[in-house]
């Protein structure tokens, strides 16, 4: 009886995940857009950041005692940019992809204009939905956080990072778009880069910041959809045509 519930309940979630998919394709394909279906994820970075700290202490204790001289600290490599984990990964730009994709199992999406399908909004903070956008040459990291900035409160926060340097990351423009009920609502901004920590970048409120109720207004059966489109500069166009 045991394993008959397991399995059921996997292919009720796999029918429910099907349906999803389905919904977004005859929503969007009017419009020729790619859709995405992205699952939440419980945020444990959180949880486990007290353990990771006491862990790295005693860890960085322990190779200065033995090793003193032996410490080498290389500027090019940056720590892992998922925002899930107390990740201690740390390695070059150029294979921050690889890890994320084959350590952490985010998704990639290819194509300028996508749809971001996050499914079960009401599940509690802090979650996080998370893919990876690739189009222009460049890998770009979306994520949308629900977290209580204020205590009892929970918000919505979208932003997208480009898997770059700051000033590659001026070269673009990133737009998102909520459009439900004959009701838009657009975020246009340049990215920031994954070189600057996320979580500033949602204490700052530099992203589209979204209230429980405002969220409730545009999602459907408790899955949000939006729109994302990605754009170069005239500068950046003209130097990739070249």
């Amino acid at each position: 009886m045991l394993f008959f519930t397991q399995c059921f309940g996997a292919v009720l979630d796999l029918i429910h995940l099907r349906f999803q998919h389905y919904k977004a394709k005859r929503v969007f394909s009017a419009a020729g857009q790619l859709v995405c279906v992205v699952n939440p994820t419980h945020n444990l970075k959180y949880v486990s950041n007290r353990h990771a700290v006491g862990q790295t202490s005693t860890e960085q204790s322990s190779l200065h005692s033995h090793h003193p001289h032996e410490t080498v600290h290389d500027p090019q490599l940056i720590p892992c940019t998922c925002p899930l984990f107390s990740c201690q990964w740390k390695g070059h730009v150029e294979v921050v992809v690889s890890h994320l994709r084959q350590t952490h199992r985010i998704n990639i999406l290819h194509g300028a204009e996508i749809v971001f399908l996050a499914t079960d909004m009401h599940l509690p903070a802090p979650t996080d939905w998370i893919i990876i956008h690739s189009c222009l040459g460049h890998h770009f990291l979306l994520v949308l956080r629900k977290q209580e900035k204020y205590e009892g409160h929970p918000q919505f926060f979208a932003t997208m990072m480009l898997i770059g340097t700051p000033t590659q990351a001026d070269n673009f423009t990133y737009r998102l778009e909520l459009n439900r009920n004959q009701r838009r609502l657009k975020w246009e901004a340049t990215p920031r880069s994954v070189l600057e920590c996320i979580d500033s970048v949602i204490s700052d409120g530099d992203c589209l910041v979204l209230n429980t109720s405002l969220a409730q207004l545009f999602s459907d059966n408790g899955s949000l959809a939006i729109g994302i489109a990605i754009t170069a500069s005239k500068v950046h166009a003209a130097e990739a045509e070249i």
